[in-house]
């Protein structure tokens, strides 16, 4: 079934990975994007605002889906590489069990201590009941939003992504129609985009589990054997994109109540709309490194370094051609977007190209530095992976982001180029100076690989 993953073009096995992968996520942010415009075409600037507030939730709820999911699928494709298919198995059944753990603690928190989070988002007295209002549909679906990361990590090391794609797609159709539906036909507003969002989210989850009646599907539940073994190489595996994928939520939340501080309110609606096109390219982003994720891991648990190495040389350049597309593109036409997701006053107008050219500059960085931290997770050097991606999302995110506007309140805006133009530096030192097979030097030697 992985035989393709071990022998097969990597060019072309890459390219198949990445168009269904890329496509997923494209469909995804899609759907986000016509959230957004729906939400600030009825509601205006305070709907877009009321977004920016709620995105945080996605993260965490998408990044818990990502640590099993990419830590669990990492030791899958592994094991699956090695012959040892039972291993795999053992795998797939711990991380699903962790999950469904998680995802049930996230749903009580969110359902019991919905308003403590959303102010400590940064919503105000004005912002919050459009927040909580969208959120209302959505807090019956909560579970569903990791599992369906989870599950598309596993299904793309199951040579699956198609299916993975599939299910996006139809979630994101019917998402795409139900925004317009529920919120201009049935002039539900916000409440309506919510509601057509947890719909979604059902039918991508369904289609999902196609899978799973597939004969040649190798996920299955099995007896597990060193539970805390598993557990622990699950979380420490998948750990770099768990916070790869929250540090957008925590710098969300670091820019929501700075702004809050030292701007005026109408920033709040701008950056709603910078939080929109970074998602795509951060969506853009894990395409790319979950792509290359479900062939290295493969390959790398057989010792095929050539492979390995075909296929990083390949997403290195798919990573840098994305960064300068979108870095460019909103460069061009950032009113464009503006008017997209928004009826804009004048203020806003005026104020958002410099502000969103500014903030463009670090997407020549973004994809680069989000594919490292999946490479090094599918060698097995998760230890580099987790702190590159904690020097990311938390530790140079919380000194710029805190430190910059305290001794000019414009140069908020630049924060993100001096995070990921450091840790892009960092990214390139890893992967040239470091030999993916290094540590199994001896045993490769007496293997003749």
């Amino acid at each position: 079934m992985n035989g393709n993953l071990l022998d097969g073009n990597i060019k072309h096995l890459f390219s198949k990975f990445l168009l269904a992968t890329l496509g997923s996520s494209m469909v995804t942010c899609i759907y986000a994007i016509v959230d957004c415009v729906c939400i600030g075409q009825y509601q205006g600037p305070d709907g877009t605002a009321a977004l920016a507030i709620v995105m945080p939730l996605w993260t965490i709820l998408y990044s818990i889906g990502l640590l099993t999911g990419i830590g669990g699928a990492t030791l899958f494709g592994n094991a699956i590489g090695k012959g040892q298919i039972e291993e795999a198995k053992k795998s797939f059944t711990v991380s699903f069990f962790i999950t469904l753990l998680i995802a049930f603690i996230s749903w009580l928190l969110i359902v019991l201590f919905e308003d403590p989070l959303l102010r400590l988002f940064g919503a105000d007295e004005q912002i919050l009941p459009l927040a909580k209002r969208y959120l209302l549909p959505i807090k019956f679906v909560v579970p569903f939003y990791p599992f369906t990361q989870f599950l598309g990590a596993y299904l793309r090391t199951d040579n699956d992504p198609v299916l993975t794609s599939a299910a996006v797609l139809a979630g994101g159709v019917f998402n795409i129609f139900g925004d317009i539906f529920f919120t201009f036909t049935l002039d539900l507003g916000i409440f309506g985009a919510g509601l057509a969002t947890a719909l979604g989210i059902v039918i991508t989850m369904l289609v999902l589990l196609i899978h799973f009646f597939k004969k040649n599907n190798q996920l299955k539940l099995v007896k597990p054997t060193a539970l805390w073994h598993h557990t622990k190489q699950i979380i420490y595996i998948g750990f770099g994109a768990f916070v790869l994928d929250i540090s957008i939520g925590i710098i969300t939340i670091l820019f929501n109540n700075q702004l809050k501080l030292y701007l005026a309110p109408e920033y709040l609606a701008i950056f709603g709309v910078i939080i929109q096109i970074s998602t795509v390219v951060q969506s853009n982003a894990y395409a790319v490194g979950q792509s290359g994720q479900a062939i290295i891991s493969v390959n790398y648990g057989a010792k095929n370094e050539k492979r390995v190495r075909q296929t990083l040389k390949y997403a290195v350049v798919t990573s840098l051609i994305l960064g300068l597309f979108w870095c460019l593109l909103t460069l061009a036409i950032p009113n464009v977007f503006i008017r997209l997701f928004m009826k804009p006053n004048d203020f806003i107008l005026n104020a958002a190209p410099k502000v969103m050219r500014i903030y463009a500059i670090s997407y020549l960085f973004l994809p680069f530095n989000i594919f490292t931290a999946y490479y090094l997770q599918s060698v097995m050097k998760a230890n580099q992976a987790i702190v590159l991606s904690l020097l990311r999302g938390i530790v140079f995110s919380s000194l710029f982001i805190c430190l910059l506007p305290f001794l000019d309140s414009s140069l908020l805006w630049s924060a993100m180029i001096f995070v990921e133009g450091l840790v892009f530096i960092l990214s390139a030192l890893c992967i040239w100076k470091k030999k993916p097979f290094h540590r199994d030097r001896s045993e490769v030697g007496k293997t003749g690989v």
